[in-house]
């Protein structure tokens, strides 16, 4: 994603606060080179908290496989979307 510094200016808050970015813009293509050139930056972390509902069962698996053991111990509450997305991603180097 290639970020010119106008947009970067006009969507600072965004960028430099958020977890979780939307990024809308034009695809530019050259040979086996893609881009995404932003034009608007939207800060979606408010969609964090959903991303841990709905795991899918680590036991569950194809039939060739040995059924492992399901976890025990249960994980820790989040409870601002930060936390959780600190937890998902541990690092955010963008520079």
């Amino acid at each position: 994603i290639v970020v010119w510094p106008k947009v970067y200016e006009a969507h600072r808050r965004a960028v430099i606060g958020g977890r979780l970015l939307k990024v809308t813009g034009r695809v530019q293509r050259e040979g086996a080179v893609i881009h995404v050139i932003a034009e608007a930056i939207e800060d979606r972390s408010d969609l964090l908290a959903a991303m841990g509902r709905g795991v899918i069962d680590p036991t569950e698996g194809r039939s060739d496989e040995a059924r492992r053991p399901v976890p025990t111990r249960q994980p820790r509450s989040v409870r601002h979307p930060r936390d959780q997305a600190k937890q998902l991603f541990p690092s955010r180097d963008f520079h």
